[in-house]
């Protein structure tokens, strides 16, 4: 169970809303006194006002996850996106520099841009998203991201599955049942080449001339990585000309080398028909820019049972952050767990099924 008594102080308990305003001036930016936090759990994001009436967003890092190198990673191929004519929201550089420090955080500022969540029972958005996606996955194919991790068993699945038990962190009602369901899940997920190996094949040499070959392994390129529909705004064609419409990427916090298709099956829901007709729009208008390897459909169920044991590992390393237990109360109750394994179990399940066929 997460330990309720932890009695230091986190960090983010000095990012006072002082702080955030004196984070801006630092380089250059002078908020009107207007600042509104905006959903983050992983790191703290605020939407603030500025006196000259431009509107930005300032994300301060949660300190020691990432490493100054692998967030300036994360900039540059934001960058290298919006030189590329693709709408992701990137981060501004007000005093040279993409990444600053104030009051023991790191930080960077981005314009704000206003949307929705995508429509996504709607085959025309979905069919817009895919060749969006495509063009990310085109710039991304073109090298390997040098500091970045990949999106591995090791690190998802594993490293998940190890540290909730060693620090019990699953009920003992439930411990041996899940311990069990989840190193079955695992092994499962070990058949599949380009999730076990994390020093495998990435990025073709010659991405623009890949034809696809059935004999080559599946490749692993840099991935937006979190491309759930929150990560998507959404500007409808009856907004005003000023502004563009359909999809606006934001949040790459998680980019990392993996299978293109991680980035398309957290716009599935529903049931396997609805999930087969969705990914076949998504393909549809992915292939209209890139050609898109089936096989990675595989990788699907898998994927989903990685991202299931991480976030609960997530959760429980987390639950020294004031805002977890507030937002996440029912983690890490018997009822939680007892849904977890089911979960998995329906997983395992899955992973033993055919692949969706588009």
């Amino acid at each position: 169970m997460p330990d309720d008594g932890a009695t230091s102080a986190h960090p983010y308990q000095s990012l006072t809303p002082d702080v955030v305003m004196d984070a801006l001036a630092s380089v250059g930016l002078y908020g009107d006194g207007r600042q509104m936090a905006l959903s983050s759990y992983e790191n703290r994001v605020y939407q603030l006002h500025l006196e000259d009436g431009a509107v930005v967003v300032a994300k301060f890092y949660r300190p020691q996850r990432w490493r100054d190198d692998q967030i300036l990673e994360e900039h540059a191929f934001s960058k290298e996106l919006v030189s590329a004519e693709i709408p992701v929201v990137a981060p501004l550089a007000p005093n040279g520099s993409t990444l600053n420090h104030f009051g023991g955080f790191a930080f960077s500022v981005s314009p704000w841009r206003g949307g929705r969540m995508p429509e996504l029972d709607d085959p025309e958005v979905l069919e817009w998203i895919g060749r969006f996606l495509a063009r990310i996955h085109g710039v991304g194919a073109l090298k390997p991201f040098a500091h970045r991790p990949a999106l591995d068993l090791a690190s998802f699945g594993i490293a998940s599955r190890e540290w909730l038990l060693a620090h019990d962190q699953v009920p003992l009602d439930v411990q041996s049942r899940w311990a069990q369901a989840s190193q079955q899940a695992l092994d499962l997920i070990a058949t599949h080449a380009c999730l076990a190996d994390a020093s495998g094949p990435r990025t073709p040499a010659n991405p623009a001339a890949d034809g696809l070959d059935p004999d080559r392994a599946m490749q692993r390129i840099r991935l937006h990585g979190d491309c759930h529909p929150g990560n998507i705004l959404w500007t409808p064609l009856d907004m005003p000309a000023s502004a563009q419409p359909g999809p606006h990427f934001v949040d790459l916090d998680d980019a990392r080398m993996g299978p293109a298709v991680q980035d398309l099956w957290m716009l599935l829901g529903g049931d396997r028909q609805q999930q087969a007709r969705q990914l076949g729009c998504l393909i549809d208008g992915y292939e209209q820019f890139r050609p898109f390897d089936r096989r990675e459909l595989v990788l699907i169920e898998p994927l989903r049972t990685l991202r299931l044991l991480h976030y609960s590992a997530w959760l429980a390393r987390r639950w020294d952050d004031p805002t977890f237990p507030i937002h996440f109360p029912w983690f890490g109750s018997s009822d939680y767990w007892q849904g977890q394994l089911h979960m998995l179990q329906v997983q395992i399940e899955a992973m033993q099924q055919e692949p969706l066929v588009v």
